[in-house]
């Protein structure tokens, strides 16, 4: 089935609750749904071995190729059942992403019952009933927040009544008196949340690192607070300017080829307009879109008072606190694009999708150092050129080589910047290549292209997650890369897939570290367990051993501050450490990062403030031994 079939068919079901972008369906009433759907629901339950038990509830995107099969255990018992687990299925995508609210405190909760069934439902006049006792006392008057358990029981402790045992209406004795802090109703003092700087913000530097701050872009800072990213904008000449609501109202809201939302988000207390919000910064970007948050997990929250979906804290500001994938799913669904995660609560949805192939390539080019290898002469064969041309331009033929093995191929002709020079001398690019391969032997650029080849591996391997970009979306660099590498893009998707697949396989990945291990000759194998290593040498390791970080990559980000990677073998887990002054005898950690692919979920440990950091004792283990 493909998606415009997919529509179609949820268009006309008729039974379930209809929303703007969904249809939620009871498990009974299943039946009800054309038959090409219903049998495309049971094929994915039954190929992802989601039993029976697991699921009681269908959501079907009106939107997007997804569906989502939803477990309310007391779908019947309860008045307003809690959802314990979910699995959205993209089927774009090809990707499951679980998510499990059993242990939760504040699960989503279902309402109005009797939509989710046929009339005949055994319950269906009772669910009506339940209903109907809520509308009286106005609990649907605004149902943005009643989604959620602790909202939903805020809400009916406000209009004078509580459950009882059989999860019905009772009215209260007598009113509460006076406001809890969770439910705050004052007013939140959101000029407070800028703070001072005297460097660049996180995703400047990341977008500097990147190289979208050389000049050729121009920025527009969306909450630009206090303006000190703006200065240090300005005092590069970079073509800048800002707005924010407190702090320069009066600033310029222009098109820009970048917008950045830095930590805007998360200290809009209202829902509405945090989505608003999103939407109008992502409007203004022309090329390239960068929006951050902050993100913490349940032992930061719990210090504070809960307040709608986040906090208040001890200044009076609110903070929405997020989960990493939590934030990409907002962010994607929000704005109906690809969000790539490059770091802790930081994204890049790129509008220029031609960039965004050249962003994802340039991400799994590694830049290796073929310089020093190429200063001897291995050979000297009789050279279809003269040698003494060679000799009279060995700086431009030199360039000309450099060029070939960091491409793994020749170079097109705007692809080498003295092209003009280097073909009035040898004739074409494919006759000086021809030339120097004579001169200095093929194993080097043999290596190049081998190199070149597993790069691109990993790249079409971790593209895989996202939906299939046509070939007119592609840079002119990525179709020669096809051509000279794969002879196909089919073929090169195909290879990659294979190898994606097999990541899968804890034997596999385990054999993959065990190479690496014998490979580089350092770092710590824990026999049957993990193996860890100093980042510097993923771009060398073998190509399964790349993708699987990569896969933890998708949902963490770049791993620019990072020093040690721990590839576990059989859980499906990636973790990442970054140290305090790894240059030293003994480094201390102070961020530590676990990746669960399996959940799609990352958890985050600092080692700051109150916790002392740990020292890592045994660095010399993640040192290259020297040759």
């Amino acid at each position: 089935m493909d998606f415009a079939t997919f529509k179609e068919s949820v268009r006309k079901v008729e039974v379930g609750k209809q929303l703007p972008d969904a249809v939620y369906v009871h498990i009974s009433a299943l039946s009800t749904l054309p038959e090409e759907l219903s049998s495309v629901v049971i094929r994915i339950a039954t190929a992802l071995k989601i039993s029976d038990e697991a699921w009681n509830v269908i959501k079907l995107n009106k939107r997007d190729f997804k569906v989502t099969l939803l477990n309310y255990p007391e779908f019947e018992g309860d008045s307003y059942p809690a959802l314990h687990q979910s699995y959205t299925i993209d089927l774009e995508k090809l990707s499951v992403r679980k998510s499990d609210y059993s242990n939760s405190d504040n699960p989503p909760i279902l309402h109005r019952k009797e939509t989710f069934v046929e009339n005949t439902y055994p319950l269906a006049s009772l669910f009506k009933e339940i209903t109907e006792e809520g509308e009286k006392i106005g609990l649907y008057e605004k149902t943005r927040n009643i989604g959620f358990k602790q909202n939903w029981l805020r809400l009916i402790k406000k209009k004078g009544y509580f459950l009882d045992d059989e999860g019905r209406l009772q009215p209260l004795t007598e009113k509460p008196s006076s406001l809890e802090m969770s439910d705050f109703q004052g007013d939140v003092d959101r000029h407070l949340t800028a703070i001072d700087r005297n460097q660049l913000s996180q995703p400047m530097q990341i977008l500097a690192r990147h190289n979208y701050l050389a000049g050729e872009y121009s920025v527009l800072d969306y909450g630009c607070g206090k303006g000190d990213d703006l200065r240090e904008l300005e005092a590069h000449g970079i073509d800048c300017s800002g707005w924010d609501p407190v702090h320069n109202s009066e600033g310029e809201l222009i098109n820009s080829d970048i917008v950045n939302l830095g930590f805007v988000l998360n200290v809009i207390e209202e829902r509405s307009e945090r989505d608003e919000t999103l939407r109008r910064a992502f409007e203004y970007a022309d090329k390239i879109f960068i929006v951050s948050v902050m993100i913490a997990g349940e032992s930061v929250i719990n210090q504070f008072k809960q307040y709608k979906d986040g906090v208040i804290t001890s200044r009076n500001t609110f903070q929405k606190y997020y989960a990493q994938s939590e934030f990409r799913h907002y962010i994607e669904t929000t704005l109906e694009d690809n969000a790539i995660p490059v770091g802790q609560g930081i994204f890049i949805v790129f509008k220029d999708k031609i960039e965004e192939q050249v962003f994802l390539v340039d991400r799994q080019h590694i830049r290796r150092s073929w310089k020093q290898k190429t200063q001897r002469e291995i050979k000297l064969h009789q050279p279809r050129l003269k040698k003494n041309i060679l000799e009279k331009n060995i700086e431009l033929f030199t360039d000309f080589w450099e060029t070939c093995l960091e491409l793994g191929r020749i170079p097109a002709n705007d692809e080498f910047e003295f092209s003009d020079q280097i073909r009035r001398v040898a004739g074409s690019h494919a006759k000086a290549h021809q030339a120097l391969v004579n001169h200095f032997g093929d194993e080097l650029f043999s290596e190049s292209h081998q190199k070149r080849r597993e790069d691109l591996i990993v790249y079409f391997a971790l593209s895989l997650f996202e939906k299939r970009k046509a070939q007119s979306k592609m840079p002119a660099s990525l179709k020669r890369d096809i051509k000279a590498f794969f002879n196909s893009y089919t073929s090169a998707v195909d290879e990659a897939r294979e190898h994606l697949f097999s990541v899968g396989n804890p034997e596999i990945v385990e054999e993959a570290c065990l190479e690496a291990y014998k490979r580089f000759k350092c770092g710590e194998l824990q026999d049957g367990h993990s193996y860890t290593f100093h980042k510097v040498l993923l771009g060398e390791a073998p190509v399964l051993l790349r993708i699987y970080i990569g896969c933890a990559a998708q949902l963490y980000g770049d791993l620019d501050d990072i020093q040690l990677i721990k590839a576990h073998f059989t859980s499906g887990k990636v973790s990442l450490m970054g140290y305090k002054e790894w240059e030293s005898e003994t480094p201390y950690l102070i961020e530590r990062i676990k990746i669960k692919m399996r959940d799609q979920d990352v958890d985050f440990f600092d080692y700051v403030g109150k916790y002392s950091p740990p020292p890592l004792p045994n660095k010399h283990l993640y040192v290259l031994p020297s040759k």
